[in-house]
């Protein structure tokens, strides 16, 4: 998979990356047989403006089902003097992705999954929100693992 980049203007009006990528992700489908498939976006973030988060939840004839993690990399430049204003990479949690700086609150929507990558990158996630949760103080010591 590949990046797909495009100018402010072909956003669809959307001002930001996430609320883009909110609209991209949510969508309803007919069948054949009367009824429909598509995802719903629960929740999302955009960490540092260089990772997007979502909570999709997977609909079948409006009713949802299974719910896992969407995470792009994001490329936003407004000031892009070639027009390649806000690009993405999109990929989801079974895929492995290198970024685990997931939010919490998109990480409780989740429902349980069988697949290897998908619960290492929620491990991963996890164990960053534990660390980040951890508060120094003024005069505290820390100690790392190597020297600088």
């Amino acid at each position: 998979m590949g990046w797909l980049f495009m100018s402010r203007h072909a956003m669809g009006g959307h001002e930001t990356p996430k609320a883009y990528l909110d609209a991209q992700f949510t969508y309803a489908r007919d069948r054949l047989d009367g009824g429909s498939d598509g995802l719903r976006i629960l929740d999302s973030a955009l960490v540092g403006l260089t990772t997007y988060y979502a909570a999709a939840q997977v609909t079948r004839d409006g009713k949802g089902g299974e719910v896992f993690a969407v995470v792009c990399l994001i490329r936003w430049n407004p000031r892009n003097r070639n027009g390649e204003h806000f690009g993405y990479k999109d990929i989801d949690e079974t895929m492995g992705p290198s970024e685990d700086d997931c939010p919490e609150r998109i990480l409780r929507l989740l429902t349980s999954s069988d697949n290897e990558y998908a619960l290492q990158w929620r491990r991963r996630c996890l164990a960053n929100l534990r660390l980040r949760a951890r508060k120094l103080t003024e005069g505290m010591r820390i100690r790392l693992a190597a020297p600088l």
